[in-house]
């Protein structure tokens, strides 16, 4: 019996220290959020519907400021990674369009 709250204390412990570190928002799900938005990016034109989605979805998620910073560095190494995109359409015009 002693071993299994000497158990349960380890957990709690880790789940406290742990859990404040925690990320909720990854650059996995970022890219995977708005990998619908690509072609928009690039091309402009209609936005798809799957991509305003996704840009809810980062936004919904993204609730406290180091959750924002995060996906902030997560579109700051997306950007960096691929090419042709429009900055004009990446800056406002996804805003209002979805």
């Amino acid at each position: 019996m002693a071993g299994v709250k000497i158990a349960c204390l380890a957990v709690l412990c880790m789940v406290v220290v742990v859990a404040p570190y925690a990320e909720a928002v990854t650059c996995g799900q970022v890219t995977g959020s708005l990998g619908q938005c690509l072609g928009y990016l690039k091309k402009g034109g209609a936005v798809p519907v799957p991509c305003c989605n996704g840009v809810r979805a980062i936004n919904s998620a993204a609730k406290t400021p180091n959750d924002r910073k995060q996906t902030c560095v997560c579109l700051q190494q997306i950007y960096k990674s691929i090419t042709g995109v429009n900055l004009p359409n990446a800056a406002s015009s996804l805003q209002m369009r979805c």
